[in-house]
């Protein structure tokens, strides 16, 4: 008999879990393609090459309810297969996108038999001035025809799927909708809506947060101090939570959790695949990173984003009722990068970035994602719109593919590693990214920009402890300067530094380039990992090497001294 091929799945570690395909563990250099373009198999040919030459190996793309059922009950697969079989010419995964009821809160790639017939498929209703309504462009989700033809259609593409993809998997997840909730308003304003909204809180969410109090996330405790000074919550949901936009989006984050459970399930009986949905976030709060006009990324009430998705605010009630979903990944655009992660790293779920920021600032940012917080993979945006030649995540994504193995290793191992960048310094001198100190062991390191004559410059990368005292230093732009922490050290020094180079990948085996010392230690206090082009600023003497492997092995060694020693 033939061995049984595994499918993708997820497999737990000592706080999170990794995806397995294949049967290893695999580490996704993700990227996501523009909303419509794995829609045509004859346009991703012309786009596959450079994709594999930015050093991506998982593609993010759309599959469309209004494509593959067009006419309800007739299902095509055509142009979805071609662009399965092209990306596994091209030894490139998938992580499929369902557009399904709703994309970016809204239920324009629903097919036109769901949007043309209201009355099977009634609409939201938004709130406006006086009183009145006003018929959104998204499916109400407190109708039962809607999830079912939905769940229906999910089902019969994770059955295909199974037929076409199960012996080679090159599909690896699957993405339920896209940044579900409600735009426009906090709640759905529709008469069936207002009378679930009357009805009482269902027991079960009552006895979820009663019963989880102390493991539930501050934020969304912050919105439930009604709740929490009640004897015994029971009424209405303005009863019980009180009268907030927060209560009519917990309201809705219920009731979207319920509705893509329901489609969620119903795919995985058919083919149990890791499947996940993605969050758009609140851009204006205190984690906010955002530069940029709101009407750009939405506003900080629910409804300027979408009500009801899984912002840090609802996490736990998505977490609670859509169980068939592995994780809830957030969007990272405009929010402050590191404080996402950890957010979604909520109770050792796994973190994975399906969109986020395709320039240098968000490349230097996912070196934090995969080494401080164990992601299974990020995903810049529009790709398919960059060329390799300038895509800063070619060499970011390089660097990474060679050590893939050695980061997962780092990754089933808590606290072995650290992500870190530095951006870019301010014309006027400012520094807008301080130097990080973290311990290990026995060792407090000091990770800072790395020394130059002229202006330093931007960097990133992570260092990952291999033994009490032997470190592995990834990335460029920055200098680790350590010190032992045992009380009785009088001297912390540098046994050795190594530049190294990936002999084999598979393996993660390096082997010695050059042992280095004198300038590339500034004479021994520092370990030094420097930039391309270091900016000598004039000095005639060129210390500071241009970086090279961007990979170097350092042993630190203590003394420890008595007086009479001194």
């Amino acid at each position: 008999m033939g061995s049984v091929h595994q499918i993708p799945f997820l497999q737990k570690t000592i706080n999170s879990k990794q995806l397995v395909v294949h049967g290893k563990p695999f580490l996704m250099l993700a990227a996501e393609l523009q909303n419509s373009s794995l829609t045509s198999a004859a346009y991703m040919r012309t786009v596959w090459k450079k994709l594999s030459d930015t050093n991506i190996n998982t593609i993010l793309g759309c599959v469309t309810w209004e494509m593959i059922e067009p006419e309800e009950g007739k299902f095509d697969f055509v142009e979805l297969d071609q662009v399965i079989e092209d990306a596994r010419s091209h030894g490139l995964h998938l992580v499929l996108l369902w557009f399904g009821s709703f994309k970016n809160g809204i239920s324009t790639y629903a097919p036109g038999w769901v949007k043309t017939n209201p009355k099977r498929f009634p609409r939201a209703h938004l709130r406006k001035a006086r009183g009145t309504l006003e018929t959104a462009d998204v499916v109400s989700i407190f109708h039962t025809e809607a999830p079912k033809a939905d769940a229906k259609a999910f089902r019969t593409l994770m059955k295909h799927l199974k037929e076409v993809d199960e012996q080679d998997s090159t599909v690896v997840m699957v993405q339920v909708e896209n940044e579900t909730g409600l735009l426009g308003d906090s709640r759905d304003g529709s008469v069936a809506a207002n009378k679930r909204f009357n009805e009482e809180v269902p027991s079960e969410l009552i006895s979820f947060l009663s019963e989880n109090w102390n493991s539930l996330n501050v934020d969304i405790k912050a919105n439930l101090k009604p709740f929490k000074s009640l004897e015994k919550p029971q009424g209405s949901w303005e009863t019980v939570f009180g009268k907030s936009s927060q209560t009519d989006e917990l309201f809705m984050a219920y009731h979207y959790a319920k509705y893509l459970e329901y489609v969620t399930s119903a795919g995985k009986k058919e083919y149990p695949i890791p499947m996940y949905t993605n969050v758009w976030q609140n851009y204006v709060g205190e984690d906010g990173d955002n530069d940029f006009p709101i009407v750009a990324g939405g506003g900080g009430e629910p409804g300027d984003y979408p009500s009801g998705g899984g912002v840090s605010n609802t996490l736990d009630v998505w977490k609670a009722f859509a169980t068939s979903l592995d994780f809830i990944a957030p969007d990272v655009y405009l929010n402050e990068y590191t404080s996402s992660c950890a957010k979604y790293r909520h109770l050792d779920q796994p973190l994975f970035i399906p969109e986020q920021r395709r320039d240098e600032y968000g490349a230097r940012r996912i070196w934090a994602a995969y080494g401080t917080y164990q992601a299974l993979g990020v995903s810049p945006f529009g790709i398919d719109t960059l060329e390799p030649e300038t895509n800063p995540f070619t060499k970011h994504y390089g660097l990474l593919d060679s050590i893939s193995n050695i980061v997962l290793e780092a990754q089933r191992n808590p606290g072995s590693s650290m992500g870190f960048f530095f951006d870019e310094i301010a014309d006027e001198g400012k520094d807008p990214t301080p130097p990080i100190v973290t311990k290990f062991g026995d060792f407090e390191v000091r990770l800072e920009r790395c020394f130059v004559f002229g202006k330093p410059g931007p960097g990133a990368g992570m260092i990952i402890q291999q033994s009490a005292a032997k470190f592995l230093l990834i990335g460029w732009g920055f200098q680790a300067i350590f010190q032992s922490l045992k009380p009785k050290s009088t001297f912390t020094g540098i046994l050795s530094f190594e530049e190294k180079e990936v002999v084999n990948k598979e393996t993660g085996e390096l082997r010695t380039l050059r042992v280095l010392n004198g300038d590339e230690t500034r004479s021994g206090k520092f370990l030094m990992m420097p930039n391309e082009k270091p900016d000598y600023g004039g000095f005639p003497i060129c210390v500071t090497i241009p970086a090279r492997t961007m990979i170097a092995e350092c042993e630190i060694y203590s003394l420890e001294e008595e007086e009479g020693d001194m």
